[in-house]
């Protein structure tokens, strides 16, 4: 009973001890006042408790994060030596900074202080997408260079600590990669309202001890091109590199698979893709500059991401041991209107063509373009319209050929007669001799048929740069066309055809239509012209075979062209197929021509020079022919 009593006890005393715990626990438990100044006092603890980041080796793959006490600070600085201060500074991590007016968005990293981002507002990719010029790492802005204490750095790698202000109504971005409060590298950002320009600047201020003026400082460019247009084929044969050396001459690197150069001298470097550009511009011109140039698109069913790889590798001169240098940076459309804006000649990136072609383009066709643009909204009836305009001032050297033509064909038996009675390869000679007489005499020239077809070849390949080139026809829509600066497709097939494509233009089926009547109404013509002569090419079997061969590289070769440059063709041929029909039947009078020529033939003429010469040289010739005939 002794044992069982004292376990009773023994719980009542520990009940009792519990509750007297918790009674004083009650009582003497902290008020709300408190709680919070001890929380407080723990919060500013916590702040002062050293915690340590580790920083990994400098190199082109490093990434370096912020340091926050003394340890990290000191393995920092044995990386990085003085720039080892940009990585203590809040602004050591990977925010970003948004720069940006109507027409464009710039977002810029902490790190590198490079553009990160750049949005083109107003417009947008084939499939209807946001248009990036720059986005997801598809850029690299650096600047290599070295430190006193013989280091090897890349801005790249380092944070540079940001800045927003105004200038008037101007937004300006300074990103300073610093060694102390009053000393850095600056990269100044200042965007206008309403502008593609950026004004940039790189300088530097208090770095002459810091940076090792004896080894070069480089700046490379990289980028990554996006595919924005519907076929990447196509948009890679017109994305290229542009640059403009001291003495204004613009050249480009080759279009194909890869292409270098080194130049001296260099004022700008344009990324130029299809219809969007970023083109850096120098004050002072890069010295000597390093320009690659590579495709991407290997496989077009694969490589649907990027068109082409830029790389401008160029060295940056100090004074006095410290960076100044100005430049701009344009990122936006390549519109030929906002480009010659600019008094850098960066319109040249617009490919225009060159000389004459280039020259119609400027001073002929934009103008009229423009002029239709300013109160026709539809592209398609521009287009039209312009053809129209062309085809009629084109009309009178439509008119002179086929006059020409009309004229031969009425010497056509004269010049038969002479074939009949001269033939064989040893009157050869004298058979043209004869020829070229009773031409001259009827007041005829073979030429002025070649003439007039010549004096059209500059309008036909101006306007093949001219429709490619405008940017205000792209996803411009007409009939079946949904962007005229694209391929038509009316039907998808289900394979590939080298060369033609998985897909079935109409344009280009019809101006391959109107080119084969075209051309088959200028070989009937041409057929009663000059009678083929013994010994000299076969004409009429050349004009043949190209009646043929011509629709048909238009249907293989346009199929993947922009359909405007189908629509220019199919309208301007069969505008010059109704020009030649009513010259022919209601202009040309072969009975008035006949009297003229027999007209022709009773006035004296007085030789030109040049036939006397040619003559004579002939006469010549077949003095020298009928000698070697007699000594056979």
């Amino acid at each position: 009973m002794e044992e069982k009593k004292f376990d009773i006890n023994s719980l009542i005393g520990f009940v009792l001890l519990g509750a007297i715990m918790i009674w004083w626990m009650y009582t003497n438990q902290p008020t709300p006042e408190e709680l919070a100044a001890e929380k407080a006092k723990t919060e500013q603890v916590q702040e002062e408790t050293p915690t340590s980041t580790t920083t990994k080796s400098i190199d082109s793959d490093s990434i370096i994060t912020q340091v926050t006490d003394s340890l990290s600070f000191e393995k920092a600085k044995g990386e990085l030596g003085v720039f080892a201060y940009s990585a203590s500074l809040p602004s050591a991590t990977n925010n970003e900074t948004i720069l940006e007016n109507d027409l464009i968005k710039l977002v810029i990293s902490n790190k590198g202080g490079q553009i990160k981002e750049a949005l083109i507002k107003k417009y947008v990719t084939h499939d209807s997408l946001p248009l990036y010029i720059v986005k997801d790492n598809n850029t690299s802005f650096n600047i290599n260079f070295g430190t006193s204490d013989n280091r090897s750095l890349n801005t790249k790698d380092l944070f540079f600590e940001p800045s927003v202000t105004k200038n008037g109504d101007n937004k300006v971005l300074s990103m300073k990669l610093k060694v102390a409060e009053d000393k850095f590298l600056e990269y100044r950002y200042e965007l206008k309202p309403d502008e593609y320009m950026i004004d940039f600047i790189i300088r530097s201020q208090g770095l002459s001890s810091a940076i090792n003026s004896s080894q070069q400082l480089v700046l490379d460019w990289d980028l990554k091109a996006f595919k924005n247009e519907k076929s990447i084929r196509y948009e890679n044969q017109q994305t290229e590199m542009y640059y403009e050396k001291e003495d204004e001459k613009i050249d480009y690197l080759s279009v194909g698979k890869e292409d270098d150069a080194e130049e001296s001298d260099v004022n700008w470097v344009a990324f130029k893709q299809h219809f969007f550009s970023s083109i850096l511009i120098t004050d002072d011109a890069f010295e000597k500059a390093t320009l690659t140039s590579k495709s991407l698109v290997e496989n077009e069913d694969i490589d649907t991401t990027f068109t082409k790889q830029f790389h401008l590798k160029a060295p940056i001169a100090l004074e006095s041991g410290e960076i100044n240098h100005k430049m701009n940076w344009y990122i936006g459309p390549n519109d030929y209107q906002i480009l010659k804006k600019y008094d850098r000649n960066i319109k040249e990136v617009v490919n225009l063509g060159w000389g004459i072609f280039g020259f119609i383009n400027r001073y002929i066709f934009i103008p009229v373009f423009n002029f239709l643009q300013g109160f026709i909204g539809n592209y398609g009836l521009i287009i039209i319209l312009l053809t129209i305009v062309v085809r009629i001032i084109m009309s009178p050297l439509v008119y002179k050929s086929y006059l020409s033509s009309a004229k031969m064909k009425v010497l056509r038996p004269e010049m038969e007669e002479i074939n009949k009675r001269l033939p064989g390869k040893e009157n050869a000679m004298k058979r043209q001799q004869e020829t070229m007489a009773v031409q001259s005499k009827a007041g005829v020239s073979p030429l002025s048929g070649c003439i007039p077809a010549l004096l059209q070849m500059p309008v036909f390949f101006a306007l093949f740069r001219f429709f490619p080139s405008n940017i205000d026809l792209r996803q411009k829509g007409f009939l079946w066309a949904e962007d005229l600066s694209a391929y038509d497709s009316v039907f998808k097939l289900p394979f590939k055809i080298p060369m033609y494509g998985d897909h079935i233009s109409l344009f280009p089926i019809l101006a391959s239509v109107a080119i084969f009547f075209y051309m088959r109404m200028s070989q009937s013509q041409q057929m009663n012209m000059q009678p083929q002569q013994e010994g000299m090419p076969d004409m009429q079997k050349m004009m043949k075979m190209m009646m043929y061969l011509s629709p048909v590289m238009m249907l293989i070769f346009f199929n993947m062209y922009a359909s405007s440059l189908s629509l220019y063709y199919f309208v301007s041929n069969l505008l010059t197929v109704g020009i030649m029909l009513v010259i022919k039947n209601y202009i040309i009078d072969e009975d008035k021509i006949h009297a003229k020529i027999q007209e022709n033939k009773l006035k004296p003429k007085k030789e030109s020079k040049f036939r006397q010469k040619l003559n004579d040289a002939m006469k010549q010739a077949q003095e020298q022919q009928a000698k070697q005939q007699k000594k056979k």
